[in-house]
């Protein structure tokens, strides 16, 4: 079935019979079921034709390759996870996971977390690497558990210190044989299992320029995951310790006056509605007393 009738049809037909080794008849369907599959197809063909020769489509699949060749990879690394830990000033330890699928980065699939283990530390001494590990052991335990889609390439904001401590988590969970690969912001070296020594792209390879805007992205991610959990934290901190206040009326405060800064503002009779007189008057001699 073929979408318009072709010049020298008879003898087309003769050549395919000899190579199907059978009877061949092209036919144009006009109409049904026939034609529905043909126009499928003739859609289909353009699409994968614009995707492939667009200039954009072009240099990242160019990327692509450049990363399966420098990395020795067995296939084309369509599914690119990155990695990346926030600690600001020694607080809230969290990470973020982004997901890039034929270059395009898909924001439904990111992730968030917040480091609950050792890699939390302590406020001098956040340990990166205990939180790298405990973020890929959670993110493919959780994989395992739902079947997939595993990555093609996991790559890891950082050098071999974070590189090791992500293959230690996929190794426990059965996982070694996926790839992993560091990317370190000073020099923006790609460190990797099987290299001693670090591999250099040049500052305009358009692998490198990939894996940046990956890492780039994660890294953006997790400081604004980070920013929004501190300033949870210092509004929970300082509304717990008022006496009366606990969880519930903490975030009924919040709710109702919008922020800790609308807390402060309201009056004895609009926290009073709220919380009840004895509450009312705890908060308002609290703020008078931290002022």
């Amino acid at each position: 079935h073929v979408p318009s009738e072709p010049d020298d049809r008879e003898a087309l037909e003769t050549w395919l019979a000899e190579r199907a080794g059978r009877r061949v008849r092209l036919v144009v369907p006009q109409r049904g079921e026939k034609r529905g599959l043909v126009d499928l197809a003739t859609r289909n063909a353009a699409l994968a034709y614009q995707s492939r020769m667009n200039p954009n489509a072009t240099a990242q699949h160019d990327a692509l390759e450049t990363l399966q060749s420098v990395l020795g990879l067995s296939a084309l690394p369509r599914r690119i996870e990155c990695f990346d830990i926030s600690t600001i000033q020694g607080s809230e330890t969290v990470a973020s996971m982004v997901v890039c699928e034929d270059g395009r980065m898909k924001k439904g699939e990111y992730r968030k977390y917040r480091i609950k283990g050792t890699g939390a530390g302590t406020a001098a001494a956040p340990d990166d690497f205990a939180s790298m590990n405990e973020v890929v052991t959670r993110r493919y335990r959780k994989l395992l558990e739902d079947g997939g889609p595993f990555p093609d390439l996991v790559l890891i904001d950082g050098g071999k210190g974070q590189l090791s401590a992500a293959y230690a988590a996929l190794e426990s969970l059965g996982l070694a044989n996926l790839v992993a690969v560091g990317i370190a912001k000073k020099e923006e070296l790609l460190f990797t299992r099987e290299h001693d020594d670090p591999i250099a792209l040049v500052t305009n390879d358009p692998a490198l320029l990939m894996l940046q805007r990956i890492r780039d992205e994660a890294h953006r991610f997790a400081v604004t995951f980070h920013r929004t959990a501190r300033r949870q934290r210092d509004l929970s901190s300082e509304l717990d310790q008022i006496p009366g206040v606990g969880a519930r009326r903490r975030r009924t405060l919040l709710t109702r006056f919008g922020s800790l800064a609308g807390v402060r503002r309201a009056t004895r009779e609009d926290l009073a509605a709220v919380v009840g007189g004895k509450v009312a008057d705890a908060v308002l001699a609290f703020f008078a007393a931290h002022t």
